[in-house]
């Protein structure tokens, strides 16, 4: 019997400082930059109050991954981590090798603030950056410049980080070519052992829909998507994601259980996660799951009977075909073709025919034994997961 998906944990903080205008995370501004106002000791309450129920869901799995995001993590203490961590080491579910991930916004730390952070156990950062242009910072919102970004970084590997990752985006307002790279080399002139690097999306609900900034224009965002690409992986960072770089061992565990479609734990204000769960017949059923969104309303549930649960849907089996390509053909070098019946429940017998479509568009690698996009299936992902979905 093959065993059950490996296990990871989200961890939602949603406070930060201003909201974006382009995001549409569970992120709710506080309005100063010091985080002493934070309901601090009641969050962390809350949250392993959350942990332990949703640890009776885990079958007994070690947590391979840990991933902190927001809103801004690093609003909160030292001391909030380690207790948190102490918790999920002393309840015996953390594996020994664990990726602790903490998301920083440069704004929001200093030197002593990272060696705390070390200590209380976080092992790896994301620093979120965006970009190093005192004008493109402007336009998205962010409350930290160039300068600060430099020294955040330069005050984590001080305090003992060796593996972080720095976010950068593209596709900016008032960005061209130049500029862009210009970001790149300044990332990469600071040795980070993972960069995210994606273009700007408008989403709903944002200020950006609302008041949409002059973007580039397509002629521009390719030049930009190419020889960004060219120039991470001559520098040594390879990609493995559509928008992640690593050097060799240090691709994120934990982005590498959602792209393999593993199964995560989410604990936290508007949380999600997805677990599957066996039934004594051997089949198969993957669950996803979500927590009361606003912070105040999920300190509240803390004393309610209903638990911190918002809701709970079923992947139902027609979709589970999309949902497993849609996640696996995001990663450079695909997935074994084995899986798609172990994830999907699906014949390999019903897929052949649209395989075969799909490298006669020359939008998958011509290999028997992998489901893996072509650079061109990359480009044009939407039309590969087209032909998956008439499976």
């Amino acid at each position: 019997m093959r065993p059950l998906p490996e296990l990871a944990l989200y961890v939602h903080v949603p406070w930060c400082v201003r909201k974006c205008p382009y995001c549409d995370f569970n992120s709710h501004g506080i309005g100063s930059g010091s985080g002493a106002d934070l309901p601090e000791s009641a969050y962390l309450a809350a949250l392993l109050m959350d942990l332990d129920e949703e640890l009776t869901r885990s079958d007994g799995r070690l947590i391979h991954s840990v991933f902190i995001g927001g809103g801004t993590p690093s609003l909160m203490s030292a001391d909030f981590y380690a207790r948190l961590l102490d918790t999920l080491e002393r309840r015996g579910v953390l594996a020994p090798d664990a990726e602790i991930t903490l998301e920083a916004n440069p704004g929001t730390v200093e030197q002593g603030r990272f060696t705390a952070y070390r200590r209380a156990g976080i092992n790896r950062l994301s620093l979120g950056v965006q970009s190093f242009q005192a004008a493109q910072l402007a336009a998205l919102g962010r409350i930290h410049d160039g300068d600060e970004a430099r020294r955040a970084v330069d005050s984590a590997r001080q305090a003992g980080f060796d593996n972080f990752n720095i976010d950068l985006m593209h596709g900016l307002p008032g960005q061209d070519a130049e500029l862009a790279l210009a970001d790149i080399d300044t990332a990469l002139s600071l040795a980070p052992t993972h960069l995210s690097w994606y273009q700007l999306t408008i989403e709903p609900n944002t200020e950006f829909h609302s008041r949409p900034p002059p973007l580039p224009e397509d002629e521009t965002l390719w030049a930009i998507q190419d020889a960004g690409h060219a120039r991470l992986e001559a520098a040594g960072l390879g990609r493995y994601e559509i928008s992640a770089y690593a050097r060799p061992g240090h691709a994120s565990r934990h982005n590498l259980t959602y792209w393999r479609f593993g199964d995560y734990l989410g604990i936290g204000a508007g949380a999600h996660g997805k677990l599957t769960r066996r039934e004594p017949d051997g089949t198969w059923h993957v669950e996803r799951r979500w927590k009361t969104r606003q912070p105040e309303a999920y300190l509240r549930r803390a004393n309610d009977p209903r638990g911190f649960e918002a809701g709970r849907e079923p992947v139902a089996l027609e979709t589970l075909p999309l949902e497993f390509a849609m996640n696996a053909l995001r990663l450079v070098e695909g997935v074994p073709l084995s899986l798609w019946e172990a994830h999907t429940g699906r014949s390999l017998d019903e897929l052949t025919a649209h395989l075969v479509a799909a490298r006669e568009r020359g939008l998958l690698v011509e290999d028997a034994e992998r489901l893996q996009a072509s650079p061109q299936g990359l480009l044009f992902l939407n039309d590969l997961l087209a032909l998956i979905d008439d499976a």
